[in-house]
């Protein structure tokens, strides 16, 4: 009898009415839905790009300053354009170049500054210069109204001096009609002119519009997009991936140039990067993995048969991840470099850069590691002391 009391949901007051009992508010379905986690993809083995380090906190910023910065080189090394050298000014257009016209009031103040002898030679010779073309006006008009009034007895047989009036209206005549046709605009020529104009300026439109709308699409389809971000899922780090495409500059070389430009011009480019370093190999944190993946990159930068040996160091560091011995991997890289190199931790021409976060290794190769700042921008471009 109990247990069927208490599988009524309703129970009887004192006033014989029914009262309903409720779920609790804390109740749930027995299977909930999963929610799905908005942001970039996780980072994971077999991918390359570019290991950024940032403030704490700033990793978005840093991300989008990142894929800015990146990309600007990377049009640099691809379009073989140094944008790091100012434009040359040409010495025959002089920069502070005074003109002065007719109706301004700078050509009292310009003759006010001037000597009072300069003035007084300068205003006899405008004197001089005056007298004298006038007294050469008045001589050439003298001649010609003696010529006209006087003419000789052959002339005046010959018929000469009213043959010379004759064309001299004509030719008077000649030059005002073609003064009236050079006023007057070719309103044809204007025409053609205009037309030819706008259908050069459609044709500019079309183009730039096309180029605008293909540049839309790459951005919008993310399978096109050369660089994105992936979440490192540590604080402080942010991680670009770079698609692996053939004939295009590797993650190295777009990081050398950075480098190199900034040490160079001193440029301020980031606000929130801190440290730029390139991946060309990611796998799973073991030492086993980090051997087998550590061979093509190895086979490229030392070589066995080689007449340069260089001298390299290992720059190992672990975020988010105790249980793998400094040591082993350290000496698991040295041991995988063929006899020729060496090992050189005061000045290496290359430097192994291995960076564990969480349960993946980054491996990249850099030079002058030491002599650029260990690849820190914001030493780079700060100002020296």
């Amino acid at each position: 009898m109990a247990t069927e009391n208490k599988a009524k949901l309703s129970t009887v007051t004192n006033n014989g009415k029914k009262r309903r009992q409720y779920l609790p508010q804390c109740w749930l379905p027995p299977h909930p839905k999963a929610v799905k986690k908005k942001g970039a993809y996780p980072l994971r083995p077999g991918v390359q790009g570019f290991f950024i380090t940032c403030d704490g906190g700033r990793e978005r910023q840093a991300a989008h300053e990142a894929l800015d910065v990146i990309d600007s080189f990377f049009e640099e090394l691809v379009n073989g354009k140094d944008f790091g050298e100012e434009p040359a000014v040409l010495p025959n257009k002089p920069l502070n170049k005074k003109i002065t016209f007719s109706y301004s009031d700078d050509e009292g103040d310009d003759d006010d500054d001037k000597g009072d002898g300069e003035g007084e030679e300068e205003g006899q010779e405008e004197v001089i210069k005056s007298n004298a073309s006038k007294e050469i006006d008045a001589s050439q008009e003298s001649l010609t109204n003696k010529d006209l009034d006087h003419p000789t007895s052959d002339d005046a047989c010959h018929g000469k001096v009213t043959e010379e009036n004759s064309d001299n209206q004509k030719d008077g005549a000649n030059i005002e009609n073609q003064a009236d046709n050079s006023e007057e605009p070719p309103a044809k020529k204007q025409c053609l002119e205009t037309d030819t104009s706008k259908s050069a300026t459609n044709e500019k439109e079309k183009s730039i519009d096309k180029l605008i709308e293909a540049e839309l699409n790459e951005l919008g389809d993310k399978s096109k997009r050369l660089f994105f971000n992936l979440d490192s899922g540590c604080n402080g780090v942010v991680f670009v991936q770079m698609r692996k495409r053939d004939g295009v500059p590797s993650p190295k070389d777009i990081v050398q140039h950075m480098m190199t430009s900034a040490a160079s011009t001193r440029k301020h480019m980031s606000r929130f990067i801190l440290r730029v370093l390139p991946v060309e190999v990611a796998c799973y944190s073991s030492e086993e993995e980090i051997t087998r993946a550590m061979k093509p990159l190895i086979e490229q930068y030392f070589p066995v048969e080689t007449q340069n040996p260089r001298k390299f160091a290992v720059l190992y560091e672990a975020r988010a991840n105790s249980g793998i011995d400094r040591m082993k991997i350290i000496n698991s890289v040295a041991k995988s470099v063929p006899a020729p190199h060496k090992v050189d931790l005061s000045n290496p021409d290359m430097t192994i850069v291995v960076e564990i976060v969480k349960t993946i290794c980054l491996i990249g190769v850099v030079e002058k590691y030491k002599e650029l700042a260990k690849y820190n921008l914001r030493q780079l471009t700060s100002p020296k002391q």
